[in-house]
């Protein structure tokens, strides 16, 4: 198993979880972001075989190699893309993000929809002071806001009889399917569909959801999920970060914006 340094890990990190594209700033608080969940995690002991970190997005981070990563890109922008990416990291090197002295915990995600969530309401358990719901303008813009997931009455069925085998739903009652509750970031709380209330954060994962904040219609003998946002909405949004840095925000306003009362320091 071939090992990396820190910052060079990092850049397959940012390479991997950003797209190059985004602006510089956006891509330097990123690479603090990454730095910083990657020490927590390290300090925290998520074990893993034979490593400190793993490259699945669904447990640590993504990361790809320079050399996928360059097959992957259009010749003529190859190093280009790259040499962004060296700037990011470098530019931000030793910096960390921590909160009354202690490292955080610096999840992140694809797009909030325009306001990001309270880890209690994704996973449960206590608050973290610095995870607080905040509002971010512009991410309107960018594909990953809006998207769809059309299921005939018959596929919701066997995908919630999959994981609840007492599931039953009458089509013809009227309140068969309702959003009861949302939560501070104004993504379903609580839903009820036929005989279950579920959480939001459930049915986004059995239904293949983007994201928790959807509404609900029927469209004859399909249902229609209309969803806004990208991921678990926690911490730091990646295209919102983009717009702020599109707007002039520098990489210490975009990690302030999203982390609550943390500051930046050199490890």
């Amino acid at each position: 198993m071939k090992k990396y340094g820190l910052d060079e890990y990092l850049l397959g990190v940012v390479s991997s979880e950003m797209p190059a594209t985004f602006e510089l700033e956006a891509l330097k608080a990123q690479a603090v972001v990454a730095r910083t969940y990657t020490l927590y995690t390290i300090k925290n002991g998520k074990k893993h075989e034979n490593a400190d970190i793993c490259d699945d997005s669904n447990c640590c981070q993504a990361w790809i190699s320079k050399e996928d990563r360059m097959a992957r890109w259009d010749e003529g922008v190859r190093e280009e893309n790259w040499n962004k990416i060296v700037k990011a990291v470098n530019e931000t090197k030793g910096k960390m993000i921590v909160y009354e002295g202690e490292v955080i915990d610096a999840f992140f995600h694809s797009n909030s929809g325009g306001i990001t969530e309270s880890p209690k309401e994704v996973w449960g358990g206590t608050n973290y002071p610095y995870l607080q719901s905040v509002e971010t303008a512009g991410e309107d813009a960018y594909s990953q806001y809006s998207s769809e997931v059309i299921l005939s009455k018959e596929e919701l069925k066997e995908k919630i009889l999959e994981k609840h085998q007492d599931f039953n739903i009458d089509y013809n009652q009227e309140d068969c399917i309702k959003i009861l509750d949302y939560t501070e970031g104004q993504r379903v709380k609580t839903i009820k569909i036929g005989n279950l209330n579920l959480s939001g954060v459930e049915v986004r994962t059995m239904l293949g959801l983007r994201s928790a904040n959807f509404n609900v219609e029927f469209d004859g003998d399909n249902i229609k999920f209309s969803v806004i946002g990208y991921g678990h909405g926690v911490g730091m949004s990646q295209t919102g970060a983009d717009s702020m840095a599109k707007n002039g925000s520098n990489y210490e306003d975009i990690i302030k914006h999203f982390y609550t009362g943390v500051e930046i320091v050199d490890m």
